[in-house]
Parts: structure tokens; sequence; C-alpha cells
């Protein structure tokens, strides 16, 4: 997760590195007052996000793993080798039955390896923004109009 300089220079006050008067030299220039705070909360509480935006992902933390790393350099290895297979295999006459089991190890290593990003790589968290559902209200039956033909 990235950190702010702040952040930063507070967690090595609370962990000893920095001490208390070299941060307040540090933090001498920056003046902050109560209304520059309060706007700055305002505005990523109060303010909408449009529809569809994203507002909140992290990835899961094993989805750099090695062997995720390695499991898709293998399966694209492996897809790679089946799906060249079988076209040589299509320009050079071979029986159906030896082109299909070729395709069909050409699906399993894609397969394996979708398995794999929806399990280890995909984002475990994802807010998004989404429009409300629109109430319609009912009809005062005193402002009906009445048409005649």
């Amino acid at each position: 997760m990235n950190q702010d300089v702040i952040t930063r220079m507070l967690e090595q006050v609370a962990t000893g590195e920095v001490s208390i008067e070299d941060a307040r030299t540090a933090l001498s220039g920056i003046e902050l007052n109560e209304e520059t705070y309060e706007a700055a909360i305002d505005h990523g509480v109060f303010n909408r996000a449009a529809p569809g935006t994203i507002v909140r992902a992290s990835l899961r933390p094993s989805g750099t793993s090695a062997l995720v790393i390695l499991t898709s350099i293998w399966g694209l290895g492996w897809t790679l080798y089946w799906a060249g297979s079988m076209t040589y295999g299509l320009f050079n006459g071979w029986d159906q039955q030896q082109l299909s089991y070729h395709f069909a190890m050409t699906m399993v290593s894609l397969i394996i390896m979708g398995i794999v990003y929806l399990k280890w790589v995909l984002p475990d968290l994802v807010i998004v923004k989404h429009r409300r559902g629109k109430y319609i209200g009912e009809k005062d039956p005193e402002s009906w109009k009445k048409y005649e033909v």
C-alpha cells in the first residue's frame, strides 16, 4: 500500500528511527487549518462519484507470487505448443481424432490458467459506484385528465 510522507514519518517516530524534535523541524513549514482539513474530508465524503467508476480496488497479495507466475508461464508454453501442433496438423492432413485431442489440450491449458487467474490474481475487492434504481411514486387520481374522443 502506498504511504505518504507524513504517515511514513509518523511510523518512523513510533519506531524510534526519527526523534520527535527532528520530525517537528521537518514539518515546521506545513500549515493545516481547520477549514482546509474539513474541506479535504468533505471532498472525499460528499462528492458523488460518477456511475461506473471504481471507487476502491485491492489486489490479492498472492497475485504476484512465484507460483502464479510459473503457472502462467507453464500454461502459456503448453498452450502455444498444443495450438501450434494443432495448426501444423491441420495443414498436413492429420486425423480428426488427433486434432480434437490437441484442441482439447489447448482448452485444458487455457482453463487451468483461467482458474489460477480467478482464484489468485483477480482483485479481492472492487467497489463500483452504481446508479440508483428509479422510484416512481403513485399517481394522484385527482390529477388525471379525462380525454374524450
